[in-house]
C-alpha cells in the first residue's frame, strides 16, 4: 500500500505512544525534526530507528533544517556550530574558488553529522536573493545578493550534502528574497514585475533544477497570481516553477501551519494539492493539527511517487571518502583566519563524536 503524501512533525526526543498509533495508521512519506526533538546522537539515532521501524521503510526520508548560522537544529556540546551561508561570501571576496570549496566543505561535513544518526535530507541550500529592505528572516541565511552568486554556493552546497549521502532541498522555490514580511507570522505580498523575478529571484533556482527536491515559498508574486502565495497557486506552479524555472522534481510545501496561509489545516492541505504540490509539510508535532492536514493528504502515486522514488534514488550509501577530523580542522581553521570565528565554533574533537 502507498504511503501518504505527508512528512510529520513530533514532539520530543522520542516517540509517544499515541504518535506511534497514528504514524502506524497514517504511514507518513517522512518525518522532519527539529531542536526539540534532537539532545545527543544516540537519542537522535534511536528516535530516527523507531520512525522507520513503524513502516518497516529503512529508506523513510527523515530531514532536518541544519543550515548553519541561525538555523541549526544539531548544535554544540555534541555538533559543531556551523557559519550561516553569507560568510561563504565574505570568504570569497578575497578569493571565489576558496569561497565556494568552503560553502561544499560546510555541506560535506554537515552531511557526515546527519548520515551519523541516520539523517537523509537537509533542507539547504536557500537560493533565495534579498533585496534592499527586505526582511531579515532570509538575511545571513542567503549566500549573497546576487543570483549568480547564490546559485553557485547553492549548487556546491548540495553537491557537498549528495558526496556525503544527504539529499539537499533548495528553497524557497520561487524565492523568498524580495519578501517584506516573514512568512511564519503573515502573507508577504511581493509586487516585482515579472521580469525582475525572472532575472533575479527565480534564476538560481534555474541553475540547480538537477537537485531532487525543492520547498515552496510562502509568498504572494502580484505578476502572476495576485491572490494566492506560491505553495497554494497554481498559476505559480504551473507557469512558473514547472514552466519558467523548468523544476521537475519533488515539490514540498513549506510548513503548512505557518501563518502566511489563510483558511483550515485542511484547506491549506487541499489547496497545495490542487496548485501541484507533490508532498505536504506540517513541522510542529500536534497530532490534532497532523491529522487535520493527513486527512487531505492523498496516497503517494503517479508522478509524485515517481519524483519521490527518483530522489530517494539519488542518495548515496557510500559517502565520498573524508577525513572527517582532518576536514574540520581545515574548515574551522579558514573561517578562523577570515575572523568568522563568531559565527562558527570548533567544539574539541571528542564532543563531535557522533
Amino acid at each position: 500500500m502507498a504511503v501518504h503524501a505527508l512528512i510529520v512533525g513530533c514532539a520530543g526526543t522520542a516517540l509517544t505512544p499515541d504518535e506511534v498509533a497514528f504514524y502506524r495508521d497514517l504511514d507518513p512519506w517522512g518525518l522532519i525534526v527539529f531542536r526539540r526533538n534532537c539532545d545527543n546522537p544516540d537519542q537522535v539515532r534511536r528516535l530516527v530507528d523507531s520512525f522507520r521501524a513503524i513502516g518497516g521503510r529503512a529508506d523513510a526520508p527523515v530531514l532536518i533544517d541544519q543550515e548553519g548560522g541561525r538555523v541549526q537544529r544539531l548544535g554544540p556540546p555534541h555538533w559543531p556550530k556551523y557559519p550561516p551561508g553569507r560568510a561563504y561570501s565574505r570568504i570569497a571576496a578575497n578569493d571565489p574558488m576558496v569561497g565556494r570549496e568552503m560553502a561544499r566543505l560546510g555541506a560535506r561535513l554537515i552531511a557526515h553529522d546527519l548520515k551519523s544518526v541516520g539523517i537523509t535530507v537537509d533542507c539547504l541550500p536557500v537560493l533565495d536573493v534579498p533585496v534592499a529592505g527586505s526582511h531579515a528572516i532570509i538575511g545571513d541565511r542567503a549566500y549573497g545578493d546576487e543570483p549568480g552568486r547564490v546559485a553557485a554556493f547553492g549548487r556546491a552546497a548540495a553537491e557537498g550534502l549528495l558526496a556525503g549521502g544527504v539529499l539537499p532541498v533548495i528553497k524557497h522555490m520561487p524565492g523568498h528574497g524580495r519578501a517584506f514580511a516573514d512568512s511564519h507570522d503573515t502573507l508577504p505580498v511581493v509586487e516585482a514585475p515579472l521580469a525582475a523575478l525572472e532575472a533575479t529571484d527565480f534564476a538560481p533556482f534555474r541553475t540547480l533544477t538537477d537537485m531532487p527536491l525543492a520547498m515552496t515559498a510562502h509568498v504572494v508574486y502580484t505578476a502572476v497570481d495576485a491572490r494566492r502565495p506560491a505553495t497554494t497557486s497554481a498559476k505559480v506552479m504551473r507557469q512558473v516553477v514547472r514552466g519558467t524555472i523548468g523544476y521537475d522534481g519533488l515539490v514540498i510545501t513549506d510548513d503548512l501551519s505557518m501563518n502566511a496561509l489563510a483558511g483550515t489545516l485542511g484547506e491549506r492541505t487541499r489547496a497545495s494539492f490542487r496548485a501541484g504540490c507533490d508532498i505536504a509539510l506540517h513541522c510542529n508535532g500536534r497530532i490534532p493539527e497532523m491529522r487535520a492536514v493527513a486527512e487531505q493528504t492523498p496516497r503517494l502515486a503517479g508522478k509524485a511517487a515517481r519524483r519521490a522514488e527518483a530522489a530517494l534514488a539519488r542518495i548515496r550509501h557510500e559517502a565520498e571518502p573524508l577525513d572527517v577530523e582532518e576536514a574540520r580542522a581545515r574548515f574551522f581553521d579558514v573561517l578562523e583566519r577570515a575572523d568568522l570565528k563568531a559565527q562558527a565554533a570548533f567544539a574539541p574533537s571528542h564532543a563531535l563524536s557522533v
